[in-house]
């Protein structure tokens, strides 16, 4: 067997994973395997340590995860590693998966049958916010759809004790956004497209913050009778197609660049 570091990546994925996997799982994978491109491409990856996973369509306890070893912009719908809640491979893949990003998001799939998708980043501007003790400000209109919807979770060192599952998801509840503190943010959400969008607004808000706050001068908080209409304001800004407003139009910019995810 080749080593993670030698492997040819194309090699691994042509093993015609599609041939293998009903319809629905393919197209899960395409468009995980598309969101790990659009964080790469966007800057926020950390090499390979952070994480993005998805259900398999149609079962309870298997999802898709990264390949622990390549890089966001090498991730392909055929290399992403099917797991089972236990952290084993459901089907055959050369590659490990990180066990800090398999205790988070199982997790989060495990108690939340709604969230069919969960992103974990480590962006410089997520962790900055997330160590500052008030956390995310009403300060910007991006916060403001976060905000609506936001829990936070202590800090308990790398996430490889299992007990911590049940602290991080007692603090997640119901909530699609989180900010793990002094360790950076997750979003979650019934699709790919609706958790990307939810991540790009979360990250948009702390880019705002951080450059707000570099500026020195007092900040201008918004109203809580604003944050308070903020989820009607947000129907109607997506027409209620939430991620899928903007998700056709990512994947043509990923197609115009690399349309390789899909393989």
């Amino acid at each position: 067997m080749k080593s993670n570091s030698t492997l040819n990546v194309k090699d691994h994925v042509k093993d015609h994973v599609k041939d293998h996997v009903t319809e629905q799982e393919w197209q899960m994978r395409v468009n995980l395997a598309a969101c790990y491109r659009l964080i790469a491409l966007y800057g926020w990856d950390d090499l390979v340590f952070t994480h993005i996973s998805a259900r398999v369509p149609d079962t309870e306890d298997e999802f898709l995860i990264n390949p622990y070893g390549l890089l966001f912009e090498e991730i392909t719908a055929s290399s992403l590693v099917k797991v089972n809640q236990a952290g084993e491979k459901v089907s055959s893949s050369e590659f490990d998966i990180n066990p800090a990003g398999f205790t988070i998001h199982s997790a989060v799939h495990e108690a939340r049958s709604d969230a069919h998708c969960v992103i974990h980043l480590h962006t410089s501007d997520g962790v900055a916010v997330s160590t500052q003790q008030q956390g995310l400000l009403p300060i910007s209109q991006q916060s403001l759809f976060p905000l609506s919807n936001l829990t936070y979770h202590d800090y308990e060192g790398v996430a490889l004790n299992p007990e911590e599952k049940v602290r991080l998801v007692s603090d997640l509840g119901e909530a699609n956004f989180m900010i793990l503190r002094n360790h950076g943010l997750l979003t979650c959400a019934s699709t790919v497209a609706d958790a990307f969008l939810n991540m790009y607004i979360l990250q948009k808000s702390c880019e705002v913050q951080i450059k707000a706050q570099s500026g020195g001068n007092a900040l201008t908080l918004i109203s809580p009778q604003i944050l308070a209409g903020i989820q009607a304001a947000s129907k109607q800004v997506t027409k209620e197609a939430n991620g899928d407003i903007a998700w056709p139009a990512l994947l043509r910019k990923l197609h115009r660049t690399d349309p390789s995810f899909e393989e």
